[in-house]
């Protein structure tokens, strides 16, 4: 594989400044829209990029576990339901640090589902991770019942989002080991753009043009964003590029400044610091470990899973 960690990690920060403008974009419309509407348009906009990508190597639908796309799909759009939910109500860039937690509850979740024995160094990283959700929830006041003018459960969501969001990457992991990634990003748009049309017809809000614009541009963001994502691993190792991804709080936070208003506090940029140093951390210590596993034949070099 072609190792440009200059390319890969530009098209990285670049995905990250999309995934931040289509949250932003959620934002806008979620106060007036349903969020089952919002994410129906986000996977039917998004489904010809998809295409786009799986057309570079051959569209292949045919898969012996469609069970597994439809469990992983299902958790998928609880997962977006829930970003939608909690970018409505928080400031993007607390939403955007709390979504950084994914790698934390992928170290918890790896104990009971797959059943690893993490080292100190990733405990170490977990500890550190989840002292910068303390201090965010300092900062807001969550743990002293000091009054806010964001509801206390949107940043439990946006907690548990990032658990929800690691079992996620977990079935990814899992499907991968048979399935080729461009099946189970197919599979995803097209499963969860049908799971959405069926509650369409009860909950449905006509969208004002100024809305409408913002839905297709959800779902062209999202699909620009994943072809960015899968032309930044083509480029250079996960492992080496993988920090870049945090660059999407500075675009958060900066969309949130000027576009909403919302200054980052002193308690968010500190846990934020903390939760990212955490993953930065873990993306450090898993590099031996990953080197050995291509060495030894048992993990693809460009997407760390099964050749």
């Amino acid at each position: 594989m072609k190792h440009d960690l200059k390319r890969g990690a530009l098209l990285l920060a670049s995905a990250t400044f999309f995934t931040a403008a289509l949250n932003a974009l959620q934002k806008l419309t979620g106060s007036t829209l349903p969020a089952l509407e919002i994410i129906f348009f986000r996977n039917l906009f998004s489904l010809p990029f998809v295409l786009l990508i799986a057309s570079r190597t051959g569209i292949v639908l045919k898969t012996s576990h469609f069970g597994g796309h439809v469990l992983r799909s299902v958790v998928g759009l609880i997962s977006m339901i829930m970003v939608v939910m909690t970018v409505t109500r928080l400031p993007l860039a607390e939403q955007q640090v709390l979504s950084y937690t994914q790698p934390l509850f992928l170290v918890l979740l790896s104990i009971p589902l797959l059943h690893e024995r993490p080292s100190a160094q990733r405990w170490i990283a977990v500890c550190l991770g989840f002292s910068g959700v303390v201090v965010v929830a300092l900062g807001k006041g969550l743990l002293h019942g000091a009054g806010s003018a964001v509801p206390g459960w949107a940043y439990f969501v946006a907690l548990a989002q990032g658990a929800v969001g690691a079992l996620t990457t977990m079935q990814i992991r899992q499907l991968s080991a048979t399935e080729a990634s461009t099946t189970i990003a197919l599979w995803q748009a097209i499963l969860m753009t049908l799971m959405t049309a069926l509650p369409l017809p009860f909950i449905w809000t006509t969208p004002g043009v100024t809305e409408a614009a913002c839905l297709v541009a959800v779902g062209a963001f999202a699909g620009i964003a994943q072809v960015l994502q899968t032309e930044a691993f083509a480029s250079a190792q996960v492992s080496a590029i993988g920090p870049f991804a945090y660059s999407g709080l500075l675009w958060a936070a900066l969309i949130g400044w000027f576009g909403f208003g919302e200054i980052p506090g002193v308690a968010m940029v500190m846990g934020g610091l903390l939760i990212i140093g955490s993953g930065v951390w873990m993306l450090r210590h898993d590099r031996p470990a990953r080197r050995k596993a291509v060495a030894e034949g048992t993990m693809d070099a460009a997407t760390g899973t099964p050749p």
